[in-house]
Order: C-alpha cells, then structure tokens, then sequence
C-alpha cells in the first residue's frame, strides 16, 4: 500500500478538514527527504501519539546558504514513500518551491535569542528560512503535534519559540537523536561521506561523550573544551565551527556544569558538515 501524495496547500487543507470533521489528533512530520531510520523513527512516534501523520518533503532553498549547496542535496522523493509505506503514515505533502513561495511572497519569520550563536552564527539567515517554512508547514496542515530530532536541538528550541511567540496551537515533540553502531549521529548529508571518511565520521560523537564525561566529574569547562577541540581535529576533521556548552532549558551559554546542560559541535569532515550534540549533568546529581 502507497502513502498518498499531496502537492498543492488546497487539496491538503481539503484532506485536513475531513479529519477534523472526524475530530481525529493530526501530527506533522517536517523533512527535506532522503529520509533515514532518524525520520522515520519520528513517524512512529507519530503514530503513536496522532490519529493521522503527515509528512513532509519540501527541500526548502530559503535555508541554504549556498546555491551549489542546494543544487547538490539530493532528492529521493520515490525512495522516500517506499520507506514511509510499510509504516501506514497517512498523507505525504510534497509541494514545490512554486507552490511554497509563490509569486511576490514577501514574508520571513525570524526568531532572535535562540537562533543566535552556535549554527546560526555560521549560517546567516539559515534559521530565518527554518522558521518561515516550519510556520507555513504548521499553519498548513493545522497538526496538533509538530514531530523534531534532538539532533537538531537548536532547531528544536527555535520551532518552540516560534510557535509560541505566534500562538500556533501546535505541540512541538522532541525525540532522540538516532544514531548508527558506532555512534554516528543519522543525517541525510552522511551519504555525501567517502568511506575513507565516514570511518573517521564516529570520532565526533566519541569525543563528544568523553568531553561530558569528564565535564561530568569536575573537570574546568574551557581547558576541556579546548582539548576536545582538538582531538576532534586530530581524529581527522579538517574544521571545528563550536564545540560549546549551553543549559539545557534555554541554550544560554555555560562556564560552569551547576545545572543540566547540553554539549554542541558542528565540524567538517572534507565537504561535508556534521553536527552532534549530548546531553549531560554532573555526576551524582539528581537532575
């Protein structure tokens, strides 16, 4: 059985308004395709919180930094509602970048404070084409609840400020980031790796989970921020853009473990750039 493809906001908003005359719960699963175990650990989580699932698929260019960025990311539009068959997800919204940003569209959400530092400070505009999307994708299927990987945890905290600072009745849900045996974080761009390099790929999220380790047993923030730096380098990354330490709750930065935190990096490996994140706390506290 295929999942059903939308293409136009019209037919979507028709479809939507027969599940809400059915007072069915709706969930939207936000994607740019080549989907992975990651996305589609998402729509299970849908499954089981929502009467209906959509997912999306729009490779939105309002976020790319780079033209030849965009022109190279891949499209898998057939592959992808192969994967997405076999789970039951009920629509799948692939509009195209006519049907999103039509003539004369003149509007761009921008979230300040969150958006700031860390990925945004090395992707100008990257989170105000996240935000403009996601708006539009939320106001368009109408979901109760808004399905987003931890992976991404800045963009968690944006998609939450957002919707709350523009009162969209929405439920943001943060799941785990999926990774694979060895610890690599499932994204989409990882297929862009040689294998020379997606060997050397494990090395960030190792040396993340050693840095929170020791952050975790006392150890001085900045010199073992430092450190790691560099064994990330060493372990074969040719670039550390942040490896940062930002409170759990509202990403403000962290001198000190005194309360529950995450660890962030974004590094580049050849051409190819990956980001990672862990959460920590020190040891022997409860929180």
């Amino acid at each position: 059985m295929s999942v059903p493809i939308v293409r136009s906001v019209d037919q979507l908003r028709e479809i939507v308004a027969a599940w809400r005359r059915e007072g069915v719960r709706i969930a939207v699963v936000p994607t740019m395709g080549v989907l992975h175990e990651g996305h589609l650990s998402l729509v299970r989580a849908a499954l089981e919180k929502a009467d209906r699932v959509i997912v999306t698929l729009f490779v939105n260019p309002k976020q790319f930094n780079s033209q030849a960025d965009l022109a190279a990311y891949p499209r898998t539009e057939d592959e992808d509602a192969a994967k997405l068959a076999p789970l039951r997800a009920h629509l799948l919204y692939a509009p195209d970048a006519e049907e999103m940003y039509p003539a004369g569209f003149a509007t761009t959400v921008s979230v300040s404070g969150v958006s700031e530092g860390l990925c945004g400070a090395f992707r100008p505009g990257h989170f105000d084409g996240v935000a403009t999307v996601v708006a539009k994708l939320f106001l368009q299927t109408s979901a109760d609840f808004g399905f987003f990987g931890e992976k991404d945890f800045q963009q968690v905290h944006l998609v939450r400020r957002m919707a709350r600072d523009l009162d969209i009745p929405i439920t943001i849900v943060a799941c785990p980031t999926v990774r694979e045996a060895d610890g690599l974080a499932l994204s989409s761009r990882n297929v862009r790796l040689s294998p020379a390099q997606r060997a050397v790929a494990p090395k960030l999220s190792s040396v993340l989970l050693k840095t929170a380790e020791w952050l975790g047993r006392g150890s001085p923030v900045l010199p073992t921020l430092a450190e790691s730096r560099a064994a990330i380098l060493a372990a074969g990354y040719r670039e550390v853009e942040y490896l940062e330490l930002r409170e759990e709750a509202d990403l403000h930065p962290m001198t000190s473990l005194d309360r529950p935190a995450r660890l962030l990096a974004a590094a580049w490996l050849g051409g190819t750039r990956l980001i990672d994140n862990v959460r920590l706390f020190r040891i022997g506290s409860t929180d």
